[in-house]
């Protein structure tokens, strides 16, 4: 019984830390600084539709406008097949200046999305925990403000990547492509 205790406690402890462990948000996060165009540059993630398209995905381009009401319009266009594909997002902002939450109308998914970290002008580090039914599962998203970012970002998205407990086959440098990377207005 002593025993049972003991590896409850353990148990009970480790999700504890787990729930204090929630991405941090940049601190004193400026939202007007974050909009306009972005590239992605690299994506990581354990969810099974990541692990699916892992071979085709290639970079898109994204466009982050405010709306009235303090939110932010998230367009993206991205190729499929030969074609260009947009998908339009609205990220609710939160009380917490930087972060934000969207559902997925096709698929029902919940999305927290964090700006991990940003300099506004040239990178910006986004975390998603992505809850779609019992299921949760963790993203990060490196953009950049050009298609080419320097090597040193590179490194810090894979390593805020493996600190989420995403593994190295969870990452994913986007392969560029001309295809749908006309800048969006």
């Amino acid at each position: 019984m002593q025993t049972q205790l003991s590896a409850l406690s353990a148990f009970a402890l480790l999700c504890l830390l787990r729930v204090q462990a929630e991405m941090p948000v940049q601190g004193d996060f400026q939202q007007e600084q974050f909009t306009g165009t972005w590239y992605s540059i690299g994506l990581a993630s354990n969810s099974r539709w990541f692990k699916e398209k892992k071979l085709v995905i290639k970079m898109c381009t994204t466009v982050v406008t405010p709306t009235g009401d303090g939110n932010l319009d998230v367009t993206s266009t991205y190729p499929k097949l030969d074609q260009c594909e947009t998908k339009r997002s609205l990220f609710l902002r939160t009380d917490e200046p930087g972060r934000f939450t969207y559902t997925n109308p096709w698929s029902g998914s919940v999305h927290d999305i964090r700006v991990l970290e940003t300099n506004y002008n040239e990178y910006a580090l986004l975390g998603d925990t992505i809850t779609k039914g019992a299921e949760t599962f963790t993203m990060v998203t490196l953009y950049g403000r050009t298609k080419v970012l320097r090597s040193e970002l590179l490194e810090k998205f894979t390593q805020v990547a493996l600190g989420e407990d995403l593994g190295q086959e969870d990452i994913l440098i986007l392969p560029r492509t001309d295809l749908c990377m006309a800048e969006m207005v």
